[in-house]
């Protein structure tokens, strides 16, 4: 009988598998060989098919050790560690059509295709089209469609949609209505010019005009056939089914199966709706209260987001497109920058963390600032999550403080340890923590409208890079693209990710609040930093920051600048019928007895969705009011004063 490989052995092989290394002394740290918190979330999900040993993330900080992460495993092998383990297991719903939940950061979208933020759009989605040349015109659109329908059928999220009251449910495989058309424009004999104008009509259209799961599909798909056999694929796709690492498995899965007829992906033993069920058992848990209780405790410390100046107040501004900048850093810089990150001990994405906000430092006056992450967060609870189409994704609010004279490698590594520990405790979502700050502050503005996400690893952790050619769409050039994003709540964002070894540079922003030319400086600057740290040395000298740790006092126009919303009404019993009707269906939807009419909704347990319900409710009984004057006005007295011209 051959013995079965020692755990020591099994995570090294796994470690060098992910890492692209041949072999993994003990005393090596994930990080110091190159892992991040993405690959992290792949190794769990490896350690937990090949070990049958169940980790959470708090076990798997990037800076743990070999020899560390084998003990733990063993350890938990034997059932001999006290320390929290993920407190949830995914099992298959005995109805996979029943509708379920919707997810934290998945309600803050539904909400804000109902106009209840400032700063919200329609539809939360993502455009983009990509560069195709050595295009078969004949067969691309049939093979894409049929493509597209076994992927459907494969990923029962591209079936989903979201109901009146903010739960979601999946179609059946056979519903006529579950699969996107695609629709072709074939412009192979158009003369250049028109071509060009043609796409860019359709890029407007598609961005501005995303797919809402709410009234159809989530996914709306267009093939522009041009001359010479070029062609470009426009893809359009809401934020309520498919976050960063979906689009990734999106693409690959749906090439694959346009290059082979007969191509079969392996099956999905659970669904979205499986997880999403199991993680909304989470707050019934011991772990869930402890990381709850961890957030809590910090939160009257939360510095102001960086009060960056604007030219226009945000409840004001009525956007209906996200402003864009891109820029790539070239794979020999890009390499030279992971190579320094290395060295210091600190992730790609920590180190451009730490360059975005020293930019946003300079620009705001301060040192200070609350900034919001935006994470891929699936819990390893099963091998096949990776694998999974779904918003998965949430937030996580960083409160940053840059230390002043400090260098760019001790600024790097506060961050870098500011982030593990805050995804140590990652079973409360950020959108969870922004709402208790929000009634803690007295506002139901956005507390952190400031974003960073990285994708960076994302290719390394997924085992494989999205294909470049696909049978009759000819090559695929990912790096040939143009996208476009619109998510509610957000006034700058920048993003992250690499293609074919290159760093991809987004700023993706709403252009009506920022002066151009000071938006215009900060992307430069960012960029910038990110191609002098490349260069060694350049982490080891002072970093220039501005004097003043928290926002200077100012009249101006500023990021985070929201007063507290003090309520004017007299408290007491509900004065009219109106005022009854609607502390009736409270009472009803909040599970209580006896309301005020001046208590705030959102102070007696309420939330942005309930609200959404609420008014559902209350509309049903001819009472109508916007969700967003709702959120600004969250009393019985309030809501019946705004409901009376409808009566």
């Amino acid at each position: 009988m051959t013995a079965e490989p020692d755990i020591s052995t099994v995570l090294a092989e796994i470690w060098a598998e992910l890492l692209g290394l041949d072999e993994v002394a003990p005393e090596s740290s994930f990080l110091n060989l190159g892992g991040d918190s993405v690959l992290a979330v792949r190794m769990s999900a490896l350690v937990r098919r090949k070990l049958g040993v169940a980790l959470a993330l708090s076990d798997v900080r990037v800076e743990i050790t070999l020899a560390e992460l084998s003990d733990l495993v063993a350890r938990r092998s034997a059932g001999t560690s006290s320390d929290r383990a993920l407190p949830v297991e995914v099992t298959r719903r005995p109805d996979p059509l029943a509708p379920f939940p919707l997810l934290p950061l998945q309600q803050g979208y539904f909400v804000g295709q109902q106009d209840g933020w400032e700063l919200s759009y329609d539809s939360a989605h993502h455009y983009v089209d990509i560069g195709l040349t050595g295009v078969d015109p004949d067969e691309a659109p049939e093979a894409l469609q049929d493509a597209l329908r076994r992927l459907v059928q494969h990923q029962p999220t591209l079936r989903a949609r979201v109901l009146p009251e903010g739960r979601q449910h999946i179609l059946a495989a056979d519903d006529p209505d579950a699969v996107p058309t695609l629709q072709v424009i074939d412009l192979q004999d158009a003369p250049d010019e028109e071509a060009d104008a043609a796409v860019a009509a359709t890029r407007v259209q598609m961005s501005t005009n995303g797919p809402d799961p709410a009234r159809g599909p989530g996914v709306e798909m267009r093939l522009t056939l041009l001359p010479s056999d070029r062609a470009r694929l426009h893809t359009a796709v809401s934020l309520l089914i498919i976050d960063g690492w979906s689009s990734n498995v999106f693409y690959r899965d749906l090439f694959a199966l346009v290059a082979d007829w007969n191509a079969m992906l392996p099956p999905l033993e659970v669904d979205y709706g499986d997880y999403v069920t199991s993680v909304s058992t989470l707050p019934d848990t011991d772990a869930w209260e402890a990381d709850r209780d961890w957030w809590w405790d910090r939160l009257d410390d939360f510095p102001l987001p960086p009060a960056l100046p604007l030219v226009a107040e945000p409840r004001e501004v009525r956007p209906q497109l996200m402003g864009t900048r891109q820029t790539t850093v070239d794979a020999e810089t890009w390499a030279a920058f992971r190579k320094q990150c290395t060295a210091h001990g600190v992730t790609p994405s920590a180190a451009m963390f730490t360059a975005y906000a020293i930019v946003l430092a300079r620009q705001a006056g301060h040192r200070h600032m609350l900034l919001n992450s935006l994470q891929l967060n699936r819990l390893p609870l099963h091998p096949d999550v990776h694998r999974i189409v779904g918003a998965f994704a949430s937030t996580m609010l960083i409160p940053v403080e840059l230390a002043e004279g400090a260098t760019f490698a001790g600024l790097a590594a506060d961050n870098q340890r500011r982030f593990s520990e805050s995804a140590a405790h990652n079973l409360i979502s950020g959108v969870e923590v922004s709402r208790e700050l929000g009634r803690r502050r007295g506002t139901h503005r956005p507390v952190a409208p400031i974003v960073f996400q990285s994708t960076l690893g994302m290719d390394a952790a997924m085992g494989e890079r999205v294909p470049d050619t696909a049978g009759p769409l000819g090559r695929i050039d990912m790096a040939d693209h143009h996208q476009q994003l619109r998510t509610p709540q957000v006034a700058l964002e920048v993003r992250m990710f690499e293609l074919r070894d290159e760093m991809f540079l987004v700023f993706s922003l709403v252009d009506e609040l920022f002066d151009t030319v000071a938006v215009d400086a900060m992307f430069r600057e960012l960029t910038g930093i990110a191609r002098t740290l490349a260069e060694p040395g350049s982490w080891d000298a002072p970093v220039t920051l501005p004097h003043a740790a928290d926002a200077p006092e100012s009249t101006d126009l500023r990021v985070g600048r929201y007063e507290r919303q003090d309520r004017t009404e007299e408290a007491g019993a509900p004065r009219t019928d109106l005022e009854r009707t609607i502390a009736e269906v409270w009472e009803e939807m909040l599970a209580i007895s006896g309301v005020d009419r001046a208590a705030d909704f959102f102070a007696l347990g309420g939330d942005s969705l309930l609200a959404v319900r609420v008014l559902g409710k209350l509309a049903r009984d001819g009472i109508t009011v916007p969700v967003r004057d709702f959120l600004e006005t969250p009393t019985i007295a309030g809501l019946a004063a705004l409901a009376e011209p409808s009566r």
